[in-house]
């Protein structure tokens, strides 16, 4: 797989978004190193879009990654936050102006590519969005002060504006572009591969259309039908990789955190426990470990891996010590690690669960199809070849290798969950399936009594809050939408 590395100058222009500002606002978050539009080619304002784009993403994981149970505060601590700020930060004041602005000089000059681009950007940055907060501002976000208080689109509306936004893109990345402009270097995914920016297009599509297969506005065939025009390889993969100049945020925060005695992060028990074992038992007698989990984890000195009970003071499911913690190393906390958005895996795995509910498939059935089991096979293979580790024994254990006939759903989801590991779609993925431990094996909330002290006991939080900066230069707007954490978004109902 092709790494393209962050390019440092590319990182220096931003320009701002107005979304529920003040007058005063524009004046004092102008940021210093802001060049002005006039002078700003295209490629110039993508870079930052693509940066801020994967860095959003990484700040929901921030947020949701100890509702999917992929780790916990140091000691065990519960490390909840009903707040996603810099998601919010990242969209409307880095990419979404910048996005508008280069859609705006593409099509000056004709530039239809790097146009479609653009939208597939602004159809994950408010998908993602959207998926955080349920209703956003959207419509009318980034008219500056000529609409200071922005008004907010249902999530409906949002979804609809996503799929037009990525058929759009397909649309003309499928025609030829005669304008001459390309991203080049500027494109920090693809190096300006067309074709890899068209098979992403079809592989987000493919992602927004599954999360409305339950609501009943899609159904399984569709999902189908569109993703098999998705990645085809993990060279397609939606990474950015870092650098030694500018270096992975994972690497900063855990790592670096930890070796200087600052509050980290340790690896949970639902992520463990579903990697060595304990609620997949090995049957071969030849695998003890899931290969990925020394990828992810590390335990220190001793044999068994024990991932850390939420809220259990450093303790691991059986009652004893918890040991696991991120790996230095690790494949997303090195110096130059990747954050990724979505991979050749997850489309597979898409596929997987598609085909299985497009044959009838339910949360406790049992078999599926050839198709569905083929991907589900095909995802694992693909997760073992990103991770560059040594899949065979593990995929040729029955407990992985169940065959079409015992296939279900918890096989595929348990696959995807562990491949997207640091990936906030988990987060959505466990609502559409209404946290449950039939799709997610071992799963569990603390209980009322444990969680008494908190203001929602024994209830899964389904949503963020809205920035508290928001709700100041907003207000009505925000009171207008803001909900309860845990009352369900829209496709979630």
């Amino acid at each position: 797989m092709k790494k393209i590395h962050i390019i440092k100058a590319f990182l220096l222009f931003s320009a701002v978004a107005y979304v529920g500002c003040s007058e005063d606002y524009f004046d004092v978050n102008t940021p210093s190193n802001t060049a002005p539009l006039e002078d700003l080619r295209m490629q110039d304002l993508m870079a930052p879009a693509i940066h801020s784009t994967l860095e959003g993403q990484r700040s929901a994981e921030l947020a949701f990654g100890n509702y999917v149970q992929n780790f916990v505060s140091t000691g065990g601590g519960a490390a909840g936050q009903t707040s996603a700020d810099g998601l919010w930060s990242q969209v409307y004041l880095y990419v979404l102006p910048n996005l508008e602005a280069a859609k705006e000089k593409a099509v000056e000059n004709g530039a239809t590519h790097i146009e479609a681009i653009a939208d597939i950007l602004i159809a994950a940055n408010i998908g993602m969005a959207t998926d955080t907060w349920d209703n956003i501002p959207y419509s009318d976000a980034t008219q500056g002060p000529d609409n200071n208080f922005a008004s907010f689109d249902t999530q409906e509306q949002i979804y609809d504006e996503v799929f037009i936004l990525l058929d759009g893109a397909i649309a003309k990345l499928s025609a030829p572009d005669t304008s001459g402009f390309g991203l080049g270097s500027s494109d920090l995914i693809y190096d300006g591969d067309v074709e890899k920016w068209l098979r992403a297009a079809y592989s987000l599509k493919a992602r927004y259309q599954l999360h409305l297969v339950n609501k009943g506005v899609v159904t399984a065939a569709e999902v189908l039908s569109t993703v098999q025009n998705g990645f085809t390889s993990n060279d397609d993969n939606f990474a950015m990789y870092y650098n030694e100049k500018n270096i992975n945020p994972w690497y900063s925060e855990e790592i670096l955190a930890r070796n200087t005695g600052n509050l980290s992060k340790d690896i949970a028990s639902q992520l463990v426990s579903s990697m060595n074992g304990d609620y997949y038992p090995f049957l071969g007698g030849v695998v003890e470990i899931d290969p990925r989990l020394p990828l992810f984890a590390e335990n220190g000195d001793e044999a068994e891996y024990k991932g850390f009970v939420s809220g259990g003071g450093g303790i691991a499911p059986d009652g004893t010590d918890a040991n696991t913690r991120f790996r230095e190393d690790g494949f997303y906390t090195s110096v130059d690690s990747p954050l990724i958005l979505i991979s050749y895996a997850e489309v597979l795995f898409i596929r997987a669960e598609a085909a299985f509910l497009a044959n009838g498939g339910t949360e406790t059935s049992v078999g599926s199809n050839a198709a569905a089991y083929t991907a589900y096979i095909d995802g694992i293979a693909a997760s073992m070849e990103m991770y560059d580790v040594d899949g065979e024994d593990y995929m040729a254990d029955a407990a992985i290798d169940v065959g079409e006939g015992a296939l279900m759903l918890h096989h595929i989801m348990k696959e995807k969950y562990i491949h997207n590991f640091l990936n906030p779609e988990t987060f959505v993925d466990y609502r559409r399936y209404d946290f449950s431990d039939d799709v997610f094996t071992g799963l569990q909330i603390r209980s009322e009594e444990e969680s008494a002290d908190t203001e929602f006991p024994g209830q899964w939080f389904r949503r963020a809050n809205y920035p508290s900066t928001e709700l100041t230069r907003n207000e009505a707007n925000v009171l207008a939408n803001q909900q309860d954490p845990v009352v369900p978004v829209w496709w979630d109902e």
